[in-house]
């Protein structure tokens, strides 16, 4: 970990000294509807604009507030932004504003930002927000010309301001704006639909109900796609991809068939713009009076209207939020006046900047097609990972007849391994329907490799796992049990069963099973078949796979009970709280969280510290607790140090912070492994599966050799893991010399260079790596790369 006085970086230096001594000043505005996660953006500009020594202003009722100017645009300070990361909404209000749209309003605009030295512009909004904010900057000069000729300002003003910079972050809960794989608010919106779903879901079931839930998205069905999907609709309709004519009667069908199984429940979700083939409006009361009429099944229509907007932002969108805020300060401060407007993004788990203009106009494609009838395009349009999203629903919501159905005759076994997490059972659902699909037939082992010594092996057909994606834990059972030493029995239950493939969800464990299965290959034949590994662990330290399933649960349920710590101490005098987080030695969560919440400082094993850090993390907060800051945040990884336990650092800041602050400590434990899985994992963990199951049919295609499955090359055992932008399947022997065994973490994790902006944000000096920074991209490119993009999974 870096002390709290060390030097700033090279890389970062050169910002510094862009900025020294001049008068650079940013106005920050949050612009069009309010989008969670806002705060957290505005919160990270003011904080990294500071730091790197300007001036920045809020500019209060977004546009509104540029024009009529006075006390809505004011500078902003350190503590002003402090406890609004976990607010929803926006702190600086939001405004809708006809006058902007004049050239007269937007003369009064420029005057406001002229008198305040503000030629750098943040703008937090929609596309909408963000094409008047390109308008603005493309007649700048003219309208500094409009001011002097008025005597409002004079000619070394216009001189010295002479270009407006401007850079957007896309807040939206639609995820309608092109360019972007996710925009800041889209992925709290899905988690208030998800737990009314999962409310609606226990009513249902109790009385055999069919529920129609409309979801916003005017224009974009993205909302509805993905909740459809994380929750296992029966039916979706979203406005760019119409059902084809006699829609109704093909649904009436299927929801008929789907209760002769023995389902109890229907759910059916409508996107707000939802249209059919000839852009006819579909309204949910439509929709439902349709099943009562045909049907006579009982059924209630649930809007969720301005529920979806409100509430605390998700950890996801705070994350993205203050990663994107911290980027948004660095592109401004490296802006020239030929640099074009920008968007900053994220496409995987990257920050990158794409041409505003250029998102503008793909966005603007998506909605003309559409109006043209062009509803393919419209699809490919939004991008790969939408695409993809509608494809998987496709494949996993409806089981073709037995007639029309493929049959492989190859049998393909999933198990769980390790540790559960939550969204194991969205993998296993995913994994068993694809399958079907494909013509396989479908066993679970129960109990992990434990279960498969024992033979506790059976076939799971399609309505097995039907409403398994919102289940948390594994629903097969895992253990931590590793195959090598019983690998002879397990061998007998692969040719008892006739088991041709092999899919392992789980951690760390996991990881080592596949290691030792394929190390057995070289005694039995039997192993000698096609297998793949999916992450799934809440500690994320998996090798080969930036993300997996079960973290971004347990990275909730950590910032959730940070939330309500910190707010447990509101009204009592100031108060520290010592937090240890699990993970192992691996320190991904402590990390994350620690963006997420906001803490002070978060020690992890991969940054080793020695008493004077703590001595000086210990001064630091003292003497933020000697101003108006109430409450302070440390996490700690339960392994990061052996000495310094939690106990030991509890008792080191309630001595040293004696009659400034006092302190109480919380060890979380297994409530970070329980719980509903969030949407992020129910969504990754149904595509990472399918993904893994269409691999391991190719797999098989491959290695049939004369009547037999024989596979025992390298690339025939491998770890399906999320690296950088792709889905990669990557061999297990080649994983082994990026693994620390002793520790159970990869040797190299991609979010230890977020850490710097944890401390940033909490007032540290450090050093930010803006080395892979500015790199701009051009949004047409990027459609066509095959990003399975991580966040919009």
């Amino acid at each position: 970990m870096h002390s709290a006085s060390e030097d700033v970086s090279q890389s970062d230096k050169k910002l510094l000294e862009d900025l020294s001594g001049s008068d650079k000043a940013i106005g920050v505005l949050t612009s069009g509807g309010d989008a969670q996660g806002m705060n957290a953006a505005v919160r990270a500009v003011v904080r990294m604009g500071i730091y790197v020594g300007a001036k920045v202003y809020f500019i209060h009722e977004g546009y509104q507030g540029m024009v009529d100017g006075g006390k809505n645009i004011v500078e902003a300070n350190w503590q002003d932004v402090s406890s609004i990361l976990q607010v929803g909404g926006t702190v600086i209000g939001s405004a809708r504003c006809k006058e902007f749209r004049t050239r007269e309003g937007r003369l009064r605009a420029a005057n406001n930002l002229i008198q305040h030295g503000i030629t750098n512009l943040c703008v937090i909004g929609g596309d909408g927000s963000l094409t008047g904010a390109n308008f603005f900057r493309e007649e700048w000069q003219g309208l500094l010309q409009e001011l002097i000729q008025q005597g409002k300002i004079d000619k070394a003003a216009a001189q010295k301001y002479s270009h407006l910079n401007i850079v957007g972050m896309v807040g939206s809960i639609d995820n309608d704006f092109c360019g972007t794989d996710m925009t800041i608010g889209t992925d709290s919106a899905l988690h208030r639909i998800i737990e009314v779903v999962d409310a609606i879901m226990t009513t249902a079931q109790s009385h055999q109900r069919t529920f129609v839930l409309e979801v916003m998205g005017r224009h974009c069905g993205y909302l509805a796609l993905v909740s459809a999907l994380a929750c296992g609709a029966d039916w979706v309709f979203i406005p760019e991809s119409p059902p084809a004519d006699g829609w109704e009667d093909q649904m009436c069908q299927k929801l008929s068939e789907s209760r002769s199984r023995g389902t109890r429940l229907n759910i059916i979700i409508v996107a707000e713009g939802a249209i059919d083939r000839h852009r006819k409006a579909i309204p949910s009361s439509f929709v439902k009076d349709l099943v009562v009429k045909r049907l006579g099944f009982d059924t209630r229509v649930t809007i969720l209207g301005h529920v979806q907007r409100g509430g605390t932002p998700s950890a996801f969108d705070r994350i993205l939020a203050s990663r994107m805020g911290v980027e948004a300060v660095v592109a401004l401060l490296e802006a020239s006046p030929e640099t074009p407007a920008c968007v900053v993004s994220l496409s995987g788990n990257q920050a990158i900047r794409v041409p505003l203009m250029e998102c503008v106009q793909m966005t603007q494609e998506v909605q003309k097609a559409m109006d043209e009838g062009k509803f393919d395009s419209a699809v490919k349009l939004r991008g790969r990972s939408f695409e993809n999203n509608l494809k998987t629903y496709k494949l996993l919501v409806h089981k073709k007849p037995d007639n029309e159905q493929t049959h492989s005759n190859f049998n393909v076994a999933v198990l769980n391994v390790g540790a559960p997490a939550a969204g194991m059972n969205a993998a296993v659902r995913s994994a068993v329907r694809t399958g079907i699909t494909q013509g396989h037939t479908m066993f679970a082992v129960a109990d992990g490799f434990e279960g498969f010594i024992k033979g506790q092996i059976k076939e799971i057909k399609w309505s097995d796992v039907g409403g398994w994606t919102g289940q948390g834990g594994s629903l097969l059972g895992t253990k931590r049990t590793l195959p090598a030493k019983d690998a002879e029995a397990i061998a007998e239950q692969i040719r008892l069963h006739n088991i041709n493939a092999l899919l392992l969800i789980g951690g760390f464990e996991a990881y080592l099973g596949l290691l030792e299965l394929s190390a057995a290959r070289a005694k039995y034949d039997e192993f000698c078949i096609p297998m793949v590994m999916v992450p799934a662990t809440v500690s994320n330290n998996v090798p080969g796979s930036d993300f997996s399933i079960g973290a971004d649960t347990a990275l909730n349920a950590i910032t959730d009970t940070c939330d309500r710590i910190k707010q447990s101490a509101s009204g009592t005098k100031r108060r520290v709280f010592i937090i240890e987080t699990m993970g192992g030695y691996c320190g991904y969560l402590a990390s994350m969280s620690g963006l997420s919440a906001g803490a002070d400082v978060a020690y992890i094993f991969e940054e080793k510290f020695d008493i004077r850090e703590l001595q000086s993390n210990v001064e630091h907060l003292t003497e933020k607790m000697k101003t108006n800051i109430q409450r302070g945040l440390v996490l700690r990884n339960e392994n990061c140090n052996e000495n310094y336990t939690t106990d030991f650092i509890y008792q080191l800041y309630s001595e040293e912070g004696k009659g400034v602050f006092d302190c109480r400590k919380n060890v979380l434990g297994h409530m970070q492994q329980g719980g509903s899985p969030s949407p992020f994992d129910r969504n990754f963990g149904t595509k990472i599966s399918a993904k893994a199951m269409q691999w391991i049919t190719n797999k098989l295609t491959e290695t049939y050799r004369q009547g037999r499955v024989f596979a025992n090359s390298a690339d025939s055992a491998c770890v399906l893991g999320m690296r950088r932008r792709t889905l990669v399947f990557q061999p297990v022997t080649e994983l082994q010399d990026e693994t620390d065994f002793k520790h159970r973490i990869p040797k190299e994790q991609w979010w230890l260079k977020l850490r710097p902006l944890m401390k940033i944000l909490a007032k540290y000096k450090a050093s930010l790596d803006v080395s892979d920074a500015g790199q701009m991209e051009h949004v047409n490119r990027r459609l066509t790369q095959d990003s399975h993009h991580f966040i919009a999974i």
